[in-house]
């Protein structure tokens, strides 16, 4: 079309500006068709492609008249010349049935060569001339004589280069390219055509797209489009929206085109819009029928088998079934065709027309080389084992002469069949298959499917056997460490784990990129893995990030960072309601952490209320209730801590109501304990609490949360019900028992101190250290339980192990805890070592930072200093000023309400 040339047109004369107001009064009559899906019809469809070549006409028509009168007043005017042909080009490429009419082309070169009699060193008119002309002799002549004239004329050299490209002469239309885009790189032709010799430049595809994505945005013409949609389907870019938004303009701009229509439906069918796809092919036919002429059987076929194939996707497998029947009427059924005649027999229940079918399959595509041959098989194989079970699809699979395995599509699904085998007919199989692996990708799917299998082979029938699972990826890794799904799995089963600290590492599984964040269907994304192991971490820190308090060392670096990522897939997906979901969670997990501060339950609770009105949690899907039910109860807990409990019972009412199983429904009645523990409503509480007891849970943060309630209420006599069930939900947790048994140990011990019974609460804590001897937080808790019982009974037994206990603490520790120094120092004192007090109470200062130190510290190093001579080393090291008087100061200056401190500076002073 002539439309390449008017960029060489607009610069020159007055008439420019009246020239492109006309060009783009027509381009806006944009083409519009209202007739779609099945209510298409060859009628309303011609009409309508008519109406709009009609208006277009009419608008080029106009734009010609206008340039004629032009030439009439001003024939000295040579711009005009070309505006005139340029126009009259344009009218012919529109008209109908003008083949044989060779005037309005001889018109439009006539005028070119009218304008350069006027203007002969006008190098743009020589261009105009080239874009216009039919003979190559002439073209080629004219783009040398406009870079005679000027040799930075980039649209010469684009044109040039259009031109030798289309003679077949590649590396001098690649020369003419490069040196279009290195003399003008905003000039669109150059990139189009350095797109369409990727195969000759050595370009990958996302290269190629990219050089086209370039050039549709800087001229988005319906050529170029089209272009750009073509390399989208080589490149894997089909589901972006530069390629929606390019193919539905190029429809606006030539809807004549069966092509157009075609790449349209398969982008609506990347983006699973097959309604709109089915649309799309069909009218993609119509086009083909009316305005193609004669159209290939081949192409039609494609846009037939797209067709069946987007119907079958769509659920109307009766149409597909009709459009098979139609292909194969016309001799045009294929193996592609026959994969869809059995997908839509087998969609409708038609098991034994489906395996007839797959039979014809398996004689057409088998016996010979044909490219489809592998898809084939692997089809075949998945659609026996849906039809007739694993039993029959693994006899067919052993049936398989050895070269089908060379496939890896064929590999992956034997593979698969494989992971739910547990007669092992297919170990000699799947063996032999390993010999054909080629690529690190293939290796890590296969194991991807080895872990499958290990999961559902050794479970039970209610719980997958995540621990093999995650012992077989482990060492996967070490054979694939860049596999990035290989990692991801890993991460999810982590996730997924009941074993102690499993959740906390899941984090180190992969290094997550929002910008990569596609999700497919049915994998979790590594940031939705990231986002879910950060709130099933449950690590709730002190607040004060310099301390060493939290129970998790692996993601307390990442906390921040796993709400930004977020926020990063929300921005960039804001339809994605799971990333947004798993954002509230984590702004809950912060606002715990934070004690609920005014602002973060503000954000909260704007976030909640966008989320709830999603039309996703309409659905009765379990997931999508599961996500509804944990929000319902986000915003009872925020509602709770803003003092607000009629809210707060409100929703975690509307939370009871969903369809879930008990184990969940557990954690909505224990809110509304607490909620009714606020309001001291005991009736309620005790009623919320037995019927916690009847729907039971299998999470031991839940029991562990109404054992503190029990204890603080005393709700039940009985304790012996609560351990039982306790016990029970964790049957198969191997590896990590001891640690939820001693952490029951632990709240047991410290609802005993809570009542005043220090043994009790010593025996406790005893048993905690001893099932689970790494933890230092437990041999901390246990010291100081040892000392308060010393001090009450003022028995050195206790004191000795208070010291062991704080010594394990300290050494079990990879970082320093604090008070543990201060405590050990104290009780080394209890005993008479000043030397070690003073050796444990320099460490316990020196383990602080200068701005978080407590009141207590600075009071303790003002007995050191009044012991100490003035000027000791010890101290001068750490603090200029070593003055007692100066540490007692400072300790009432951070804390003055502490009478102790007083007293010690009144003693002092005397």
């Amino acid at each position: 079309m002539g439309s390449f040339t008017l960029r060489g047109s607009f610069k020159g004369g007055s008439s420019k500006y009246f020239h492109c107001w006309q060009y783009i009064l027509c381009l806006e009559a944009s083409w519009r068709y209202s007739g779609l899906g099945s209510g298409a019809d060859e009628n309303s469809f011609s009409s309508s492609i008519l109406s709009w070549k009609r208006i277009c006409c009419l608008a080029v028509r106009s734009a010609c008249r206008s340039y004629q009168r032009a030439l009439h007043l001003s024939p000295w005017q040579a711009n005009v010349y070309t505006d005139v042909a340029i126009a009259s080009e344009l009218l012919y490429s529109l008209k109908e049935n003008c083949k044989d009419d060779m005037n309005p082309w001889f018109v439009s070169e006539k005028m070119c060569l009218g304008g350069l009699l006027l203007e002969g060193c006008n190098s743009e008119f020589w261009v105009a001339l080239g874009c216009l002309s039919d003979h190559s002799a002439l073209k080629q002549h004219a783009f040398i004589r406009a870079l005679q004239l000027d040799v930075s004329l980039a649209v010469a050299w684009a044109y040039l280069g259009k031109l030798y490209r289309q003679e077949g002469e590649s590396q001098l239309a690649q020369l003419a390219f490069d040196r279009a885009r290195s003399i003008d790189p905003s000039f669109s032709l150059p990139w189009s055509g350095m797109s369409a010799d990727a195969a000759a430049r050595n370009l990958k595809p996302d290269e190629a797209y990219e050089c086209c994505l370039r050039a549709v945005q800087i001229f988005p013409l319906a050529e170029f489009q089209t272009g750009l949609v073509k390399l989208a389907l080589q490149s894997g870019y089909l589901r972006s929206p530069e390629a929606f938004g390019a193919i539905q303009q190029a429809l606006q701009r030539a809807p004549q085109y069966p092509e157009s229509h075609n790449l349209k439906g398969l982008v609506c069918e990347a983006r699973s819009d097959y309604e709109s796809a089915v649309a799309s092919y069909r009218l993609a036919r119509l086009a083909a029928r009316v305005f193609a002429g004669k159209l290939s059987k081949s192409s039609l076929a494609d846009i037939s088998i797209n067709l069946t194939r987007s119907l079958c996707m769509a659920g109307n497998a009766d149409d597909a079934i009709e459009e098979c029947k139609y292909l194969e009427s016309k001799g045009l059924l294929d193996v592609e065709g026959l994969q869809l005649y059995a997908l839509s027999y087998w969609k409708l229940g038609k098991y034994d027309l489906a395996l007839s079918m797959a039979k014809r399959l398996a004689s057409s595509a088998l016996p010979t080389e044909h490219p489809l041959a592998a898809a084939s098989v692997s089809f075949i194989c998945r659609l026996v084992y849906h039809i007739s079970g694993k039993e029959l699809a693994m006899r067919y699979i052993l049936q398989l002469p050895k070269r089908a395995f060379q496939s890896s599509r064929v590999r992956l699904v034997v593979s698969a069949i494989h992971a739910l085998d547990e007669s092992h007919q297919l170990d000699s199989v799947v063996s032999s298959v390993r010999e054909y692996l080629s690529s690190s990708k293939e290796i890590a799917a296969l194991d991807f499917m080895a872990t499958l299998g290990l999961l559902v082979k050794h479970g039970s029938k209610d719980c997958l056997e995540v621990q093999q699972g995650v012992n077989y990826l482990r060492r996967a890794l070490h054979i694939s460490p860049n596999s990035h799904l290989i990692r991801t799995l890993l991460g999810y089963l982590l996730v997924a784990s009941k074993e102690w600290k499993d959740v906390h590492i899941s984090a180190r599984c992969f290094r997550v990129d929002p910008s990569e964040h596609q999700k497919k269907e049915g994998v979790k994304s590594s940031v939705e893995i990231f986002g879910a192991g950060a709130v099933a971490c449950c690590n709730v820190g002190s607040g004060k990030k310099t301390l060493a308090m939290s129970i998790c060392r692996e993601n307390s670096t990442l906390e921040c960072k796993t709400i930004k990522m977020l926020q990063k897939c929300v921005h960039q997906e804001p339809w994605d309601h799971h990333s947004y979901y798993l954002l509230v969670l984590n702004y809950l997990q912060k606002a715990r952490e934070k004690k609920f501060p005014r602002n973060l339950c503000v954000v909260l609770e704007r976030l909640i209320n966008v989320a709830l009105r999603s039309e996703l949690y309409a659905k009765d899907e379990i997931s999508s209730q599961y996500q509804k039910f944990q929000l319902l109860l986000c915003a009872a807990e925020v509602s709770l801590h803003c003092g607000n409990n009629f809210k707060c019972i409100m929703h975690a009412k509307s939370a009871l109501e969903m369809q879930l199983p008990d184990n969940y429904l557990f954690f909505a009645h224990l809110l509304l304990c607490r909620a009714y523990a606020v309001e001291d409503n005991y009736s309620g509480l005790h009623e919320e609490y037995i019927r916690c007891l009847e729907l039971k849970t299998d999470n031991h943060i839940g029991w562990i949360c109404l054992k503190f309630l029990e204890s603080r209420y005393k709700l039940q006599s009985d304790y012996s019900s609560l351990a039982l069930a306790f016990q029970e939900c964790g049957k198969e947790i191997k590896t990590s028992w001891n640690m939820w048994i001693a952490m029951y140990n632990l709240v047991q011990g410290l609802t005993a101190v809570w009542n005043g019974e220090f043994i009790d609460a010593e025996e406790s804590l005893a048993q905690a250290c001893l099932l689970a001897g790494g933890e230092s937080c437990l041999f901390l808790s246990h010291g100081v339980i040892c000392m308060e019982i010393a001090r009450q009974q003022s028995d050195s037994d206790f004191l000795s192990l208070a010291i062991r206990s704080l010594k394990k603490a300290k050494d079990s520790s990879s970082t320093p805890l604090p008070f543990v120094s201060l405590l050990l120092a104290q009780a080394e004192a209890s005993l008479g070592s000043e030397s070690k007090w003073e050796k444990n109470l320099i460490e316990e200062w020196s383990s602080w930072p200068p701005e978080i130190r407590p009141a207590e510290l600075f009071f303790q190093m003002h007995l050191l200093a009044r012991r100490l001579t003035e000027g000791s080393g010890a101290i001068s090291n750490l603090e200029p000023s070593t003055s007692p008087l100066r540490w007692i100061l400072q300790a009432i200056h951070i804390n003055p309400s502490c009478l102790r401190y007083w007293r010690a500076l009144l003693k002092f002073m005397e």
